[in-house]
């Protein structure tokens, strides 16, 4: 079965966050009264497994492996089947 990986990565907590600083000032300076801007990012991947723990199992795997940096950020894994493509 073809799944996909939904990896949200972010800074932790007691890390600063220099792009959220910065999106914080111009939301701010464009009038938006926001409180606080954490950044991170979205990797999407797409791979085989053979049933949805399977693919929960690699896709954290993956996150400890390579695409988080366990010192300074944290991450949720979100798994899914791929849905079918129309032709």
């Amino acid at each position: 079965m073809r799944f996909v990986a939904r990896v949200l990565v972010r800074p932790k907590a007691e890390v600063r966050d220099p792009q959220g600083e910065a999106v914080f000032a111009a939301l701010r300076s464009l009038g938006h009264d926001v409180s606080e801007v954490r950044t991170g990012k979205e990797i999407l991947v797409t791979f085989d497994a053979a049933d949805e723990e399977s693919a929960r199992t690699a896709a954290e795997r993956m996150g400890d492996q390579l695409l988080a940096n366990p010192v300074i950020e944290s991450y949720a894994v979100e798994v899914a089947r791929e849905a079918a493509k129309a032709r």
